[in-house]
């Protein structure tokens, strides 16, 4: 009987700690900074990373409950994974073409299931909106959405970036590369040659700039996941601050479509990235093809 007491006075102490934030949250939003939970060895271990830990290996167990063995005749949960694969697989072929599809696969489609399930874990009960009180007498998140704190995002972008420097290298090569970014474009047999040859310069001035253009790539996508992710949390925060019943809903389904967006859009940049220098094989054997 003592220990359900103190059970109950647990979660009623739990229960007012997310009143009492959520009605703070409405008027002064949640922390841009992952809170830090515990240290192994001189390395910070956040509540975003427990978040992404923990999502990592629902991911990893649910599939491969519902593959288990594959079958010729799928079961429902194999048949769900096998939609999802040829869903994406389609979906990315045309754009990154047929030498790097099935190498950027991979990459392509764990990037979409972990980014989507990753920003719809802020809607779970709990993710968000249980906290503890921290060093400085204020209350601060227990659980984090790993793509609300920005440290998640950039390892995201940087991991996506490697693997498209690797992509490019091995299925286009250095000189496709450096043809693509500093090459002149124009058509030799059909410019001027007083023009033709001056566009060399202008040609490998806008290289250049390209090349500032890719450096910032990996800025781009972890910003505007984190901006997206971290905005929708706030939202959430300052809207069941404001009503906790009733009030919220509209704004969860937003954030469960803005969550697929997201991930969508993060995936699709990653593979016109890709395709923007591997698939210019298959454009020229295409055209070659069509003229004979």
């Amino acid at each position: 009987m003592l220990r359900f007491k103190k059970f109950l006075s647990l979660i009623s102490l739990l229960g007012m700690a997310t009143l009492a934030h959520a009605n703070e949250g409405a008027t002064h939003g949640i922390s841009a900074k992952a809170e830090i939970l515990f240290h192994v060895g001189p390395l910070p271990v956040t509540n975003s990373m427990v978040t992404s830990w923990f999502v990592a290996i629902v991911l990893v167990l649910a599939i491969r409950l519902a593959v288990k063995t594959p079958k010729l005749i799928p079961s429902r949960g194999q048949a769900v994974v096998e939609i999802l694969v040829d869903g994406i697989l389609n979906l990315i072929k045309p754009i990154v073409g047929n030498k790097a599809y099935k190498a950027a696969f991979p990459l392509l489609i764990a990037l979409f299931v972990f980014i989507l399930i990753q920003n719809w874990s802020g809607l779970i009960p709990g993710v968000g909106t249980i906290y503890k009180i921290n060093s400085e007498g204020g209350w601060s998140e227990l659980v984090r959405p790993g793509n609300a704190d920005m440290n998640g995002t950039i390892a995201l972008a940087i991991s996506a970036m490697v693997v498209w420097l690797y992509l490019i290298f091995r299925y286009a090569g250095p000189k496709a590369i450096f043809i693509d970014i500093f090459g002149n474009k124009a058509d030799k047999r059909e410019t001027p040659a007083a023009i033709y040859y001056p566009l060399f310069l202008i040609f490998f001035a806008v290289g250049l700039l390209e090349i500032i253009s890719i450096g910032f790539r990996p800025v781009s996508l972890s910003f505007r996941l984190f901006g997206n992710v971290f905005g929708g949390e706030n939202l959430i925060h300052a809207m069941s601050g404001m009503q906790r019943w009733g009030l919220p809903v509209p704004f969860y389904f937003l954030e469960v479509l803005i969550g697929f967006v997201q991930a969508f859009v993060f995936t699709l940049l990653v593979s016109v990235y890709i395709g923007l220098i591997c698939n210019h094989g298959d454009e020229h054997h295409e055209d070659h093809a069509v003229s004979h």
